[in-house]
């Protein structure tokens, strides 16, 4: 894959928004349909220009408008923020108190640098194969819950283009939602809590949720490779008494004495859990022991995804869009397919560079093929590249949204016709 140089990016990014980002679907996405009237024109966008310059509450009159304008700027990122309620563009002329966020997708910002305290591989921006596990569990753990539980429908999951994944609920009625309901469904989807300070940040009782057993299912997949194997958590004394401090004390001393006749940290870790479990079989009551959970609560605070909840929860969040250019890694920000997830691979994802050499290749090839000097444009640029696979994820994202509306339509259309 081409090395990145963030110097080339004045050269690379006309090419990048001239032949390779998704104009036409991305339009689609965020017109939603077009019953809206107006909605596309609502919509804030913000770019980040060469030497951090940032350009909020830019607006457009249509999905044509927003791609001539960033053929004209190439911003280095672009972040898309809400539906107000009159075009953003105009907002220090409004009435004070009057220009106001209506709508917005519910989204999540997972970032890798939040699992610090967790991870032995890695630190702050690094990302390596062994930390990525963390960001699938997210995904996975995540998903379910928006699908089985909160009964949300259309997810669009993007990489972040450096150490994390992004998530846009897109469902029409959870646009709407308050900044009330967006925490409350943040507070659901977190059991993680509390800051540097707090040791032990996951405290479970009884009875247990239902979200939390199906959790611990999900963490469990990955717990043996990812945190036994990969971050070898129970591998010395030091790593040890980190996970024994999240143990109640009665327990805690007699793995204290067994851990160092064990082998490695799946013998260990096989000790602390059978011990557990048992205190779970035997159940409560006079000379019983008391149920304990310690196992969960350490499978959870080591794995269990971790959110930032203002992201989340307020309407005039601005998050950064897909198919945007990581500045610092040249990575594109692209969906991520979930049928294929536990195949994502953070460091494959191509590149501004690569991406522009692979299109000056194929031109070539079709020049030689042909005689020609002068490209045609019959298939759009980006379909004779890597980043094809990722534009299809999005398209067929879109599509499902659009097969839904039109269905709901056609249901309303034929209720009406009943009176």
């Amino acid at each position: 894959m081409a090395e990145f140089d963030p110097a080339a990016l004045p050269e690379l990014l006309p090419v990048f928004y001239r032949r390779l980002f998704p104009h036409g679907v991305y339009g689609r996405w965020l017109g939603y349909g077009g019953v809206v009237k107006n909605y596309f024109q609502l919509r804030e966008f913000s770019f980040t220009l060469r030497d951090d310059v940032y350009l909020r509450f830019q607006c457009f009159s249509s999905p044509q408008e927003l791609e001539r304008e960033l053929q004209k700027v190439n911003p280095y990122k672009i972040d898309i923020g809400a539906v107000y309620s009159h075009r953003p563009s105009q907002h220090s002329t409004i009435r004070l108190g009057t220009f106001q966020p209506r709508e917005k997708e519910l989204v999540f910002d997972i970032d890798m640098t939040d699992y610090d305290d967790v991870r032995t591989c890695c630190s702050s921006a690094e990302i390596c194969s062994k930390c990525w596990t963390l960001m699938t569990i997210a995904v996975c753990v995540l998903d379910r819950a928006l699908v089985e539980d909160l009964g949300v429908r259309h997810r669009l999951w993007v990489y972040s283009g450096r150490r994390g994944v992004h998530c846009w609920v897109c469902d029409d009625t959870v646009r709407k939602w308050s900044p009330t309901l967006r925490a409350a469904a943040v507070e659901y989807l977190t059991l993680v809590k509390g800051g540097a300070e707090t040791v032990k940040k996951v405290n479970l009782s009884e009875p247990i949720h239902p979200f939390i057993r199906r959790s611990v299912n999900v963490v469990e997949q990955y717990f043996e490779a990812y945190a036994l194997e990969g971050q070898d958590i129970l591998g010395s004394p030091e790593r040890w008494n980190k996970v024994l401090a999240l143990v109640p004390e009665e327990h805690r001393e007699v793995l204290q004495a067994e851990f160092p006749k064990k082998r490695d940290s799946v013998q260990r870790w096989e000790l602390l859990k059978g011990r557990m479990e048992r205190t779970r079989v035997s159940g409560s009551g006079a000379g019983k022991s008391t149920p304990c959970y310690a196992d969960w609560e350490v499978m959870l605070q080591f794995c269990f995804p971790r959110l930032d909840i203002n992201v989340s929860k307020g309407v005039g969040h601005l998050l950064k869009s897909p198919f945007s250019v990581h500045p610092k890694t040249g990575r594109i920000s692209v969906p991520m397919d979930l049928q294929r997830l536990d195949q994502f691979d953070p460091f494959a994802v191509p590149t501004i560079s690569s991406l522009c050499q692979e299109l000056d290749a194929a031109s070539g090839d079709r020049e030689q093929d042909s005689g020609e000097t002068e490209p045609k444009r019959h298939v759009r640029d980006y379909k004779r590249t890597s980043l094809a696979p990722y534009v299809r994820v999005f398209e067929q994202f879109v599509e499902e949204m659009e097969h839904v509306r039109r269905g709901e339509l056609l249901r309303r259309s034929d209720l009406q016709g009943d009176f």
